[in-house]
């Protein structure tokens, strides 16, 4: 996934309305902390062109400029698709209908958070991945990844070693080695994605 106005993330106008929501939760994060766009910039290590093009809605981030923005701002990448909301649920339970979701790359792949709290050492998500559809970008870190293919056929690649996954398959390797997910059949895949984390960023 680039980071140009207007790029084709998804086959409708769901890219547009996640973007401009990505804008206006990056310019609440930004405006928090008392930071300038310039002062983001030089944190992150991207342009202030890019930051002011991200806070407008006209340009929908890869998930390589999200880690830069939300490790300057201290927050995670789901805190940049929604605010913190007050709950009488309670703080171990997530809704179906309160899921947030992030749109990535050229083929509509998507992540669809499952854990009640953003701020956990285990995350679970479902991934989506329509057919074409790659993981062109993930964050390598301390900790472990593992799933569970709910539907569909994809290849996993874990360092140099490639594994065809078809539903009812499960796996788990250490997130330190680079990996990628690929869907090469022509029917959507559903992964339930875990993640035991060290550092808070996903």
């Amino acid at each position: 996934m680039t980071d140009t106005p207007n790029s084709a993330s998804m086959p409708d106008n769901g890219e547009s309305s996640q973007s401009r929501r990505i804008g206006q939760r990056l310019k609440a994060l930004r405006t928090e902390r008392g930071m300038t766009i310039s002062g983001l910039a030089a944190a992150a290590g991207i342009s202030s062109g890019l930051i002011s093009q991200i806070e407008r809605g006209n340009s929908n981030p890869s998930i390589g400029t999200l880690e830069k923005l939300r490790h300057a701002l201290g927050a995670n990448v789901w805190e940049f698709r929604e605010a913190p909301k007050p709950s009488t649920e309670p703080a171990f339970v997530r809704r179906a209908t309160n899921r947030p979701k992030i749109v990535v790359g050229t083929y509509g792949f998507s992540k669809e958070l499952l854990s009640p709290r953003n701020n956990n050492e285990l995350r679970f998500m479902i991934l989506t991945l329509p057919a074409g559809a790659r993981s062109n970008e993930t964050l390598n870190g301390p900790g472990d990844k593992g799933g569970y293919v709910l539907e569909g056929r994809v290849d996993l690649t874990v360092g140099d070693e490639v594994a065809r996954l078809d539903p009812g398959d499960s796996f788990q390797f250490s997130s330190s080695i680079p990996h990628h997910l690929e869907n090469t059949s022509a029917e959507t895949a559903r992964i339930l994605w875990i993640i035991s984390i060290r550092e808070a960023h996903l």
